[in-house]
């Protein structure tokens, strides 16, 4: 998984460039075969001011099906990157149950899963 970490108005320290891969690999497991980029951007909310709110933006662009993109905001910003982290590998669990779902049939096999009950009829 490649990842890039981009900081604004913040001091990026050596434990958070340790920390936020260490935290994105154990979060997006579920997906890691169909991640092609992560993107981490985190931001002070109210620029240089001290006491300020720290968002983390994260990117997860995936291949074939839409990209998952999540934001928290939080006044310490490791509690924002593992809320941030948590909400998309749920949202990336999801993505991923979707695309299994609606994919197209295997050669011989079903894909698409079928209503039921009876079809209903053209007139």
């Amino acid at each position: 998984m490649q990842i890039d970490i981009q900081s604004r108005d913040l001091t990026l320290t050596n434990g958070m460039r340790d920390y936020l891969p260490k935290r994105l690999a154990y979060g997006l497991t579920a997906g890691d075969a169909a991640i092609r980029r992560v993107i981490v951007r985190l931001s002070g909310v109210n620029g240089p001011r001290v006491g300020e709110d720290k968002r983390c933006h994260i990117e997860v662009r995936l291949r074939g099906i839409p990209d998952v993109v999540i934001e928290d905001t939080q006044t310490d910003l490791y509690v924002a990157i593992d809320r941030a982290t948590e909400r998309a590998g749920r949202a990336l669990v999801r993505r991923l149950g979707w695309r299994r779902a609606f994919a197209p049939p295997a050669r011989g096999g079903e894909g698409v899963p079928q209503l039921d009950g009876p079809t209903p009829e053209r007139t």
